[in-house]
């Protein structure tokens, strides 16, 4: 079987193992050859403080030794400001990454996430993969991220509605334990992003689609060839 290029876009380093990571794991086992893009970094060291952000960089190099990336992208966009750069910038960047690896699987977080940073990076993501863009992207899915996704407000168009469901049963422990690499990010119980949150999530995934427990994505372009 041959091995295919797999890319995974993530706003904010956590968003990749939150929206896909048994996905990914899955697909590490498969041996495709995996990618990830990293949009936003924290860089403000008064903001942030030097020793925080030198951690999140071991946590980023630990995390990627766990998915086995072939190879990483970061942006160094400042997190949480991405509404403050240039928006032809921010699709130029992404475009020259996404022509550099010619993924022919792309994963994206959904469109109507309630950080700004995460709906600017869809908006980025769609302008430039295209059919007629990017024609060797086979499949686009978008992803769901706990504390984005399920807090966005109530309303009809932002719904994140699955069609297409991975079984990750023989991940969901993986998966839980690379997120625990996110110490910052990581809390529990009734914190969003915690052990149970990340469980209970896959087990109602799972009910959708006959698994124990499951990632489930909307595919926004799906291409048989």
């Amino acid at each position: 079987m041959n091995s295919k290029k797999v890319l995974v876009i993530a706003p904010h380093p956590d968003d990749e193992t939150l929206g896909c990571g048994g996905t990914l794991l899955k697909h590490r086992d498969n041996g495709d050859k995996l990618y990830w893009l990293i949009i936003t970094t924290a860089k403000d060291v008064e903001k942030w403080g030097y020793e925080w952000i030198k951690k999140r960089e071991k946590e980023i190099a630990k995390v990627s030794e766990c998915y086995n990336f072939d190879e990483i992208f970061n942006l160094e966009f400042e997190t949480t400001k991405l509404q403050e750069y240039s928006f032809s910038l921010i699709v130029e960047k992404v475009n020259q990454v996404l022509k550099s690896v010619k993924p022919s699987i792309l994963y994206v977080n959904n469109r109507s996430d309630i950080h700004s940073d995460h709906r600017i990076v869809f908006d980025a993501i769609m302008s430039v993969s295209k059919s007629f863009k990017s024609p060797f992207i086979d499949y686009l899915f978008m992803y769901e991220t706990l504390s984005e996704t399920n807090f966005t407000p109530a309303l009809l168009y932002n719904a994140f509605l699955p069609n297409f469901y991975v079984d990750i049963t023989n991940y969901i422990e993986e998966k839980i334990k690379i997120m625990k690499i996110y110490e910052s990010e990581f809390g529990i119980h009734p914190f969003p992003r915690s052990e149970d949150s990340i469980k209970s999530l896959a087990i109602l995934r799972g009910v959708e689609a006959n698994f124990k427990y499951a990632e489930g994505f909307m595919l926004l372009q799906g291409l048989w060839r």
